[in-house]
């Protein structure tokens, strides 16, 4: 049968302060009242039944995901206790998701994107289950077309056509330089589209290629899966999950798989709107501009002579009033405010580390 599962575990250090680590990016209610974890959800209704949708996040976030998702069942939660990055959240939820269904095929979607519309994305989403059921070898990663020469995204280089809208995938590039990034812009969606961090694949094709590369974590799922309906899960976890090697599901699987003959790495080209929202730039191109450019996600705020300035808050009572500034952020919320020109937005990641080192953990 068909499954869904939904990554929620990152952390958005990028949109420090409203992303913290009680209530990181996936749940904050930035968007029209919803979060974009409640976004994807939606994302998947009509195409994979909510009693086959899985959500895997960390452990501590489960009373609030559950509150968010009370279409969720309680047993489809699959509380991680560290974040080990995205192998590892993958090959636990395949392990979960084969123990009750040996033949199961399931998506691997995002929870930190803006994806429209529903119907093509669910489309293509099914386009990957048919490949995978035709081919219990393929593993479907899905591209997105460059709008632009982006530093901040993987990118598939595309081979030879396998099928109607499947392209086998010649590599993996990681995130390129300025030159490199235009140059694969330049040579067209034909030969490079940006990484989705989406899949389709089957559970037990996915956890055997996990055997092949990633023994040792195969060795810790496999102590899992055995505990995983009994008292023992838990303690299990805890003593398993953090000694495995913290590593995207790309580099570790999905790049040397494109190379082994066992396996057939291919992408679906999704032709939709898809927005990362990865930092305060990429938040800022969700709130409607004025005619000057300023952006506004906030209950009280002015914005007078300035252009191209951001203004979020997440405190109904707190004014916020700007003037004669260009190209800034101001971020505020009841305990922290974040001030600073709009091309320094992937620095917001590095400052949290210093704040950590200096206000402690509490202030993040």
């Amino acid at each position: 049968m068909r499954h869904a599962m939904i990554m929620a575990g990152g952390s958005g250090t990028r949109l420090w302060p409203m992303s913290r680590r009680g209530t990181p990016k996936q749940l904050i209610p930035f968007l029209d009242g919803r979060s974009l974890l409640q976004m994807a959800w939606e994302r998947l209704e009509g195409l994979i039944p909510p009693e086959r949708v899985y959500v895997c996040a960390p452990e501590e976030h489960r009373r609030s995901i559950a509150a968010a998702l009370p279409d969720l069942h309680p047993g489809n939660y699959i509380g991680e206790p560290s974040g080990r990055d995205t192998l590892n959240a993958v090959g636990l939820s395949a392990t979960v998701i084969g123990l009750h269904d040996p033949d199961a095929l399931f998506a691997a979607v995002t929870a930190d994107h803006i994806i429209g519309p529903k119907e093509a994305f669910q489309q293509f989403v099914a386009h990957g289950f048919d490949v995978c059921e035709r081919d219990p070898r393929a593993m479907v990663t899905f591209g997105i077309t460059p709008t632009a020469p982006a530093t901040g995204f993987g990118y598939l280089e595309l081979g030879e056509r396998r099928a109607a809208g499947v392209y086998a995938v010649r590599q993996f590039r990681e995130k390129p330089g300025l030159a490199t990034a235009r140059q694969f812009y330049d040579a067209g969606p034909e030969r490079f589209l940006w990484n989705s961090g989406m899949f389709v694949w089957r559970a037990g094709t996915l956890l055997e290629c996990i055997r092949r590369f990633e023994p040792s974590t195969a060795e810790g799922l496999e102590a899992i899966g055995r505990a995983w309906d009994g008292p023992e899960r838990a303690g299990t976890l805890e003593q398993t999950y953090g000694h495995f090697r913290k590593i995207s599901v790309d580099y570790a699987l999905m790049e040397p798989a494109s190379r082994d003959p066992a396996f057939r790495v291919v992408a679906v080209p999704m032709r939709i709107e898809w927005m990362d929202v990865g930092n305060w730039s990429s938040f800022a191109k969700t709130c409607p501009a004025d005619p000057a450019g300023n952006r506004l996600s906030a209950r009280r705020a002015i914005v007078q002579d300035s252009r191209d300035t951001l203004v979020a808050s997440s405190d109904p009572a707190h004014l916020i009033a700007v003037i004669g500034c260009e190209g800034l952020m101001v971020i505020h919320t009841p305990d922290a405010t974040l001030v600073c020109p709009a091309d320094q937005a992937e620095a917001v990641k590095d400052l949290t580390q210093t704040i950590n080192e200096r206000f402690g953990p509490e202030a993040l």
